[in-house]
């Protein structure tokens, strides 16, 4: 079962996609957006959910790290709300802290030019949210 994770930024849309057996998640890429236009984002998502034959959505979603939500997660669950309404089917929400800066240490650590980073963090830290929840969702 073929999963999406989505990594939702104020301009940027960070997209991995798991493999047909749910068991390893792959960036995808990034989609720029004009800040806080996230209606841009719903066609070309639905579009890679047909192309891909995707069957689960997640979601980052970017918690305090005292466990509140602040205002990027109140975005978050909006956006939520529009794609879950758009593309009829449940949104999944997993827990994204610390995701864009793992994906920034491992950026650093193979030595990519922060101009290179820019363009790739995002899809990365969509891996790591898809791969967390692929990982806690493996049966068997």
């Amino acid at each position: 079962m073929k999963s999406i994770g989505l990594d939702l930024g104020t301009k940027t849309l960070g997209i991995a996609i798991s493999d047909k057996t749910g068991l390893i998640a792959s960036s995808y890429k990034t989609i720029f957006f004009n800040e806080g236009e996230y209606d841009e984002l719903l066609n070309p998502i639905k579009d890679i959910i047909e192309k891909e034959e995707v069957e689960n959505v997640v979601l980052g979603l970017p918690k305090n790290m005292n466990n509140t939500l602040g205002p990027r997660a109140i975005e978050t669950l909006e956006f939520k709300q529009k794609l879950e309404d758009f593309l009829g089917k449940n949104i999944i929400l997993e827990d994204e802290r610390w995701t864009t800066v793992q994906a920034n240490n491992l950026l650093i650590k193979a030595d990519m030019s922060r101009k290179k980073r820019k363009k790739s963090v995002d899809k990365l830290a969509a891996t790591f949210i898809l791969q967390s929840y692929l990982d806690k969702n493996r049966k068997g």
